[in-house]
């Protein structure tokens, strides 16, 4: 089972960052594959925490080697601190690879988000102001900087000053700043050439060799599906494509080696930021949830919207990705409720939808249609066999993968990278 894929079900902080760390531990490499330090994810190892922004999480792992592609922006200030962390913590990062082709996010470009969205005002996307879109939009202007652009001065220069030729004009006149030197942002690009330069390969024939070796190669997504520029609720979105098809246009690899799409899903829904969001619950048990599940975000520290598990957008991530598995987490938060609600269709405008509405209108007016599944009280945060769980959680367990249409190959009961109930192999 050589190319395995893992993406984000709904909108993020699914857990992600977990299921690749266990996944990792039976694979050669671990691929981020798009996105930037705009989204995070945590791995608890023996009761130690790490935060990851731009780092695959296979880079704790003995024997893997992590790789960041193309498709993703590289904000290399946060990159190197990633590194001078988990190095100071015991850590060892010298495996980690890097494309040619990723783009690095310039300080311009974090200026020029943060300033946008304060421009915006009621408007606002509510990005992380890290530079992520705007960089992503100067690499279909044709005007971004790539990591190969470190190593020739004179064309680094030239790119800077072409894209601040723009840019000054648009932070000057409308967002009332000051200009800024593109001899000083080159300045700081060129002081990382050297530091970067054993990083970095030929993504597309470094991961393409591999597989054609019978090794396995695990593609990781940053953010999730709902948050998919394309096929995510835009537009409240990120800028790249966090969909299993993202895995092959970030990388250069082909769809045709991918074997396996591990879709990662929440035993409820969260989200960050602004957009839609037909179950949440914006009441005491929205609190409670985000409470006992420590819903807070890795990057920003932003607290999460809650609410109940959304089986529509499940079933629309298994679609849009061809889903194979699914990785449930978090199912220990529910403990404690009489009865869990699902939702299993919208009702919009008296219309209802059992699967994704045609429009972002209707989704915007998208309200759920619950079904009450019974709930357990006994703490499950032991528990290692499916079988071992309460009967009704069990029985929620197989409901969701009923609704999705894809079996649940394994659980997370706990944060630890133990606390998991195994029940089909992912890497096989």
């Amino acid at each position: 089972m050589p190319g395995v894929v893992v993406v984000g079900t709904q909108w993020g902080d699914e857990g992600k960052g977990k299921a690749t760390d266990q996944l990792g531990q039976n694979v050669d490499y671990v691929v981020k594959f798009n996105g930037g330090n705009n989204a995070g994810h945590t791995v608890v190892i023996d009761g130690e925490k790490f935060a990851f922004h731009l780092l695959p999480a296979g880079v704790l792992t003995e024997g893997v080697t992590p790789v960041i592609g193309n498709g993703v922006v590289i904000d290399l200030e946060v990159l190197f601190s990633e590194i001078e962390e988990i190095t100071s913590r015991g850590k060892d990062a010298s495996k980690l690879l890097i494309s040619a082709n990723a783009h690095v996010i310039p300080s311009y470009n974090r200026v020029l988000d943060q300033a946008t969205e304060r421009f915006l005002g009621s408007r606002q996307l509510g990005t992380t102001g890290r530079g992520i879109g705007p960089t992503y939009a100067d690499k279909m202007n044709r005007i971004g900087i790539r990591v190969q652009d470190l190593f020739d001065e004179s064309i680094l220069r030239q790119k800077v000053h072409s894209a601040l030729d723009q840019k000054n004009g648009l932070l000057t006149k409308i967002f009332k700043r000051d200009a800024i030197d593109p001899d000083a942002v080159a300045d700081e690009l060129l002081s990382y050439a050297e530091r970067v330069r054993p990083m970095v390969v030929d993504c597309s024939t470094l991961l393409n060799k591999a597989l054609d070796e019978g090794k396995t190669v695990l593609f990781e997504a940053g953010q999730a599906t709902m948050l998919d520029i394309d096929h995510g609720t835009y537009p409240f979105v990120t800028s790249s494509n966090p969909t299993a098809g993202g895995a092959c246009t970030g990388t250069g690899v082909g769809p045709t080696r991918i074997n396996r799409v591990v879709g990662v899903v929440k035993a409820y829904t969260t989200r960050v930021g602004e957009g839609p969001f037909p179950t949440e619950l914006n009441d005491e048990m929205g609190e409670r949830l985000r409470a006992e599940g420590g819903e807070y975000g890795v990057t920003t520290g932003r607290a999460r919207r809650c609410g109940w598990h959304d089986a529509v957008v499940t079933r629309y991530a298994a679609r849009v990705n061809g889903l194979t598995d699914l990785v449930m987490t978090k199912l220990d938060v529910l403990t404690g409720h009489d009865t869990i609600p699902v939702c299993v269709a919208y009702d919009v405008d008296g219309v209802r939808w059992d699967e994704m509405p045609l429009t972002q209108s209707d989704f915007h007016h998208a309200k759920p249609i619950y079904e009450q599944l019974p709930g357990w009280s006994e703490d499950i945060t032991g528990v290692r066999k499916f079988e071992d769980l309460p009967l009704n959680a069990q029985r929620y367990v197989e409901r969701i993968e009923q609704l999705a249409g894809v079996r649940i190959s394994a659980i997370g009961v706990g944060a630890g990278r133990e606390a998991t109930i195994t029940r089909h192999s992912l890497v096989d």
